[in-house]
């Protein structure tokens, strides 16, 4: 049965929520003390929304935060929520490369970002690649040449840095802007303008921005809060990334949309999650399978009572039988779901019922939401075949994205002219309706939950003075479901060490794209027409690294 979709933004949901649920914990940070209410909530997303508009920023300004799962973070989703701003966001692995890369093509006017995270110093990454950023003055404009539309930087912490504002500034600017101005900004906002950018690496090489509406987000949220059975009783463990739309739509948002309590985990830790499911009776908790499979192994496990979980979201790769098991029979959770989608479709195309028996929610991932279309069609075509059949899964429907940002060309390349939205990812639909991935068409690599692209960092690699050719594959692994193998070819005369190459790639890419294995090789298994078979090279490196294993 279709439902009726909502029209309405993201600013105004979380109103309208508060108004309904006034009382009810909104946020809680168990770690740190933090409770909010959804009135207290939804009062400290207004304050910092009229910060940001005395700051200048305009409707559809790209507005990038680069943190981990801090309370700002929220804030700032549901702020620029209620201004209209595009928020832009950063994986926290980026490094350089990557962060110069996305800000620039994002347009970002503004970065909101956190001092270090892991060791690594965003402020001396963001320094690196704009220099000029450390001249301007309090007040002064920034004028970099890297980033010619970066105006402001807010750094989440309390250390001044020259050039920038700390987020305690935001928030006591919003006395120079009434609540007026703030609920004529709302009022001016249309359901359908683009309030989400989250960049997807592509085929090409280069990440591509994928625009998402208040009308795509809000309803995939509520509709995979429906599959849940998810209330305003119920409270949601989160340690998977914000940065991700499994944190922020999958979980954030889906609890807004149905009043439930957010219970964040600020970066990923086995304890701290089972610590605020035992201290918080959450009654839902998201992972993806390595996430789920450490805080199985913890050793403490037997100590903590997780008697209150009812259900949940395990996503981003193929779910191990044996896991499920234990997450249904150790943890509770009888009524877990599974979800598949992609960033393109907001994200989630299909997701299995909380009702659902443990043979479908291992062996599918489940069957399409309310109001979204699935088809399966022969791979190169659009001719749909029949039930039972392996071919590209095709979907179509309001959580279709708008389109990458400022690359009609790779748009069309994947939604047609009728709004259907091309996977890339083979499956089987069965009678029922319910879906098997079976594989790939495009050529990506996913590392627990991690979408890595080979083309991104062969393009990377071919920058090393030493390197004449590179090859990227993803091979099995068990605890991450895939890892990263480069099959180099060396310039002539040239030797290099698989450390070095691994060297020369810190810092520069994301840690999850740096190769596990290296192997240097004179020649790649070719077609006739000269083009590289990966898929040999995809069998070799298995078939490489099982007998390895094997070794004594």
């Amino acid at each position: 049965m279709m439902p009726e979709l909502k029209k309405i933004t993201v600013g105004r949901l979380l109103q309208t929520i508060a108004g309904k649920y006034p009382d009810n914990d909104a946020v809680v940070y168990p770690d740190r003390g933090l409770r909010l209410s959804y009135k207290e909530f939804d009062k400290a997303c207004s304050d910092v929304a009229r910060g940001l508009m005395c700051l200048g920023i305009e409707k559809g300004e790209p507005v990038a935060i680069w943190a981990s799962n801090r309370p700002e973070w929220l804030c700032c989703q549901f702020a620029t929520g209620k201004i209209g701003a595009v928020l832009v966001t950063i994986n926290t692995n980026y490094r350089t490369l990557e962060l110069e890369y996305l800000l620039r093509q994002s347009d970002s006017s503004t970065i909101i970002l956190m001092e270090e995270y892991r060791g690594a110093s965003y402020i001396e990454m963001l320094y690196e690649i704009a220099p000029e950023i450390k001249l301007a003055g309090p007040g002064k404009p920034l004028r970099c040449q890297a980033l010619p539309k970066l105006k402001n930087v807010i750094v989440i912490g309390e250390n001044r840095y020259p050039g920038m504002l700390l987020w305690k500034d935001i928030v006591a600017l919003k006395n120079f802007v009434t609540n007026g101005a703030l609920e004529k900004r709302m009022a001016a906002l249309q359901y359908d303008d683009v309030i989400n950018m989250q960049y997807t690496s592509g085929t090409t090489g280069f990440p591509k921005g994928v625009m998402l509406t208040h009308y795509n987000i809000i309803n995939n949220a509520a509709s995979i809060a429906d599959c849940m059975k998810l209330t305003h009783t119920d409270r949601m463990c989160i340690p998977v990334p914000f940065f991700h739309c499994f944190g922020c739509v999958l979980g954030t948002l889906a609890c807004v949309t149905a009043g439930a309590a957010m219970v964040p985990v600020q970066e990923f830790n086995a304890k701290l999650v089972l610590t605020a499911v035992e201290q918080e009776k959450c009654t839902a908790l998201h992972s993806v399978p390595t996430m789920f499979i450490t805080e199985l192994s913890d050793p403490a496990f037997h100590t903590y009572n997780l008697t209150s979980l009812r259900t949940g979201i395990m996503a981003g790769s193929p779910c191990p039988v044996e896991v499920m098991k234990a997450v249904v029979e150790k943890m509770g959770a009888d009524e877990i779901t599974i979800a598949y989608g992609l960033t393109e479709a907001s994200p989630v195309i299909t997701q299995t019922r909380t009702n659902d028996d443990i043979e479908i929610k291992v062996s599918t991932v489940g069957r399409p939401l309310p109001g979204v279309e699935v088809k399966i069609v022969e791979p190169g075509t659009n001719k749909e075949v029949s039930r039972g059949i392996q071919g590209e899964l095709c979907t179509r429907g309001y959580h279709v994205m708008k389109g990458y940002y400022k690359d009609p060309e790779a748009t069309t390349l994947v939604i047609d002219k009728d709004g259907w939205l091309y996977t890339g990812d083979l499956a089987i639909m069965d009678e029922k309706g319910y879906c098997r991935i079976t594989g790939r068409l495009k050529d990506m690599i996913i590392r627990s939950g991690e979408n890595i692209y080979p083309r991104e960092i062969e393009e990377f690699l071919y920058r090393h003075p030493k390197i004449l050719d590179v090859q990227i594959v993803g091979v099995p692994d068990q605890k991450y479901g895939e890892e990263v193998m480069a099959w180099i070819r060396l310039k002539e005369g040239a030797a290099a060490t698989d450390e070095e190459i691994r060297e020369y790639c810190r810092g520069k890419i994301s840690h999850h794209k740096i190769p596990k294995y290296i192997r240097f090789c004179q020649e790649y298994p070719m077609t006739a027409s000269g083009k590289v078979q990966k898929f040999k090279l995809r069998q070799q490196s298995s078939e490489l690294l099982s007998a390895a294993r094997q070794l004594p």
